[in-house]
């Protein structure tokens, strides 16, 4: 039986029930949240997935210094600014 000793340097608030009492360990651990692995707590991380249709492409686009230089002055979010001007002048143009 592989068993994790705890010593007396073990802090008592790192083992929360008596590990030498399997009925206390066994109450502690049914109390758990099941899952099925790393790639499902790693898929609950980042942003949630947009549908194909929202998503965007990267694609490479040559602007002049000055324009880009403007853009990143004006801080975090200046590609999504910049996406905003093109959707603007898309829906004006009509």
């Amino acid at each position: 039986m592989n068993v994790k000793p705890t010593t007396a340097r073990t802090r008592k608030s790192d083992v929360p029930y008596d590990p030498k009492d399997k009925a206390a360990t066994q109450k502690y651990w049914e109390e758990a949240t099941a899952h099925q692995g790393v790639g499902e707590l790693r898929a609950k991380r980042g942003r949630p997935a947009k549908p194909p249709e929202e998503g965007k492409e990267q694609i490479a686009l040559r602007v002049d210094k000055d324009v880009l230089e403007w853009y990143r002055a004006q801080g975090a979010g200046w590609q999504t600014r910049m996406n905003a001007v093109l959707k603007a002048f898309r829906d004006a143009a009509g």
